[in-house]
């Protein structure tokens, strides 16, 4: 059998800071969902973030005690998983990511695309 390739997690921004912050069971089970990802797979708590060109963002959902949390990442830039942001959606009316998180995952898909070119973001 195979030996599983393991992507590397590359945080962008603050991220990883975000991410500590949630519920420690949410904080378990989006760490499977990213290692999911580094492994090749797609965990069933993530979905394609639509807005974004394509399967290349990626959203992982998880809602506990009335409350949802979100983390986003890209696998677009070859042979990473880059983390691009990690909230808990406030809005309690439809599904859509509110305009500023969409703006700032947008600035850190930028970042992420410099960091793989080796340039500082």
């Amino acid at each position: 059998m195979a030996e599983e390739q393991v992507k590397p997690l590359i945080w962008v921004g603050s991220s990883l800071k975000d991410l500590r912050e949630f519920p420690a069971p949410v904080q378990d089970e989006m760490g499977y969902a990213l290692y999911v990802a580094q492994v090749g797979g797609q965990h069933s708590d993530a979905k394609v973030l639509r807005g974004f060109g394509g399967a290349g963002v990626v959203e992982i959902i998880e809602d506990y005690r009335g409350d949802t949390f979100r983390a986003v990442y890209t696998l677009r830039f070859g042979g990473a998983v880059y983390v691009l942001h990690a909230f808990q959606k406030k809005s309690k009316t439809g599904r859509e990511t509110p305009h500023r998180d969409s703006e700032l995952i947008q600035q850190r898909l930028r970042q992420a695309e410099q960091i793989a070119k080796g340039l500082r973001p």
